[in-house]
């Protein structure tokens, strides 16, 4: 039991010896992206992925792309060298799915989670949750709690490469159950109030209450690994550092969890939630830091989850190509049916004008 609590406390201090020393932002905020007015689509198209870090299965789905700017000072001239994210989203009915891709060259030091790449996807729980400030509820570390910033909470799910092996999946585990942890792949399930008030879903200022789990799972790629049969361990760093190619980093969680403590976002269908993802890479092969990170946008995102029936572009795309193929299918019938007609008819009328055909009683044959 001690050995337990010690390790939850541990954690519960990294986190926020992270945060803490990772959001030192100075001068007045403004946000000027014109990536806030773009709205993303989660599709309704069930069994079409699986969840390996591979891109195959994604390429007739369309993707939103955006510039990635710094977190902090979000201008255009300090994006991101080396290319800009496309996020691609789909849900079938139960679980939602995200691609984000993103160019860069290889770069993996194993057990070094700030010399690899890292990406994490954040949503509004509470109604009064901004993008700015993870939730931006202003008290302290001292005195933020779960009704002090109630409204404020954000859900965010980050994944660190440092121990994850392209290709296999991490996340959610049986070890970790009670928190939102993921001691194998640190693709952790994390709540938020403010930068300095961020903990893992399960854990909080008043302790652990060790009914949370961590809802996400995912893993990553990058073009340049040629071994499509599966790495482990041992084969780190799995290819050269420096190859030029795109990550490719996909998650899936339940659109419902069971959360009770509002650190999840609860997803609906029909419904739209707000969004952003964001970025770290070890430019110039330097660690990042916590806050030297790209974002999406400088405000929420829109994320529409769209329904069977559909009512998004596509959707009505592919009613259209139904119903069209569907009238044309019902026109060259009815026109069948009608030549068939009036062939019969013509048929019948000729046989009656001939004389020369004897009629024989139903009795004599």
């Amino acid at each position: 039991m001690f050995k337990t609590l010690f390790v939850l406390l541990v954690l519960v201090h990294t986190l926020s010896f992270v945060l803490v020393n990772s959001h030192n932002e100075s001068g007045e905020w403004s946000c000027e992206s014109s990536n806030s007015a773009t709205q993303i689509v989660a599709e309704f198209l069930p069994g079409i992925i699986t969840l390996d870090g591979h891109p195959d299965d994604w390429q007739q789905i369309a993707g939103f792309e955006f510039s990635l700017l710094p977190a902090l000072d979000p201008h255009e001239d300090d994006a991101y060298k080396g290319g800009k994210m496309n996020v691609k989203a789909v849900h079938d009915g139960k679980d939602v799915f995200f691609l984000l891709q993103v160019d860069g060259e290889y770069a993996y030091s194993k057990g070094n989670n700030n010399k690899c790449p890292s990406v994490a996807l954040m949503f509004q729980i509470g109604e009064n949750a901004t993008y700015h400030n993870m939730g931006g509820c202003k008290e302290s570390p001292d005195s933020c709690t779960n009704k002090t910033c109630r409204g404020h909470e954000v859900d965010i799910m980050h994944f660190s490469l440092g121990t994850a092996i392209p290709g296999r999946l991490y996340g959610g585990n049986l070890v970790d159950v009670g928190n939102g942890s993921d001691r194998f792949g640190h693709l952790v399930d994390v709540y938020s109030w403010s930068p300095h008030c961020r903990y893992l879903d399960g854990l909080g200022p008043s302790g652990a209450n060790n009914t949370a789990q961590n809802d996400w799972k995912g893993a990553w790629w990058h073009s340049s690994l040629s071994v499509h049969s599966g790495f482990v361990d041992e084969d780190s760093p799995y290819a050269s550092n420096g190859k030029k190619g795109t990550y490719y980093f996909e998650f899936s969680r339940p659109l419902r969890t069971m959360d009770r403590f509002q650190q999840d976002a609860q997803f609906k269908i029909g419904d739209t939630s707000k969004f952003s993802a964001a970025f770290w890479y070890p430019v110039d092969d330097k660690p990042w830091h916590g806050s030297g990170h790209y974002t999406v946008s400088c405000d929420w995102l829109p994320l529409d989850f769209i329904g069977g029936g559909g009512s998004g572009l596509a959707a009505n795309s592919r009613r259209v190509v139904i119903s069209s193929s569907w009238d044309a299918a019902v026109a060259f019938s009815l026109l069948f049916s009608v030549v068939a007609f009036c062939l019969s008819v013509f048929v019948i009328y000729r046989a009656s004008m001939r004389k020369d055909v004897p009629y024989t009683e139903m009795n004599r044959l």
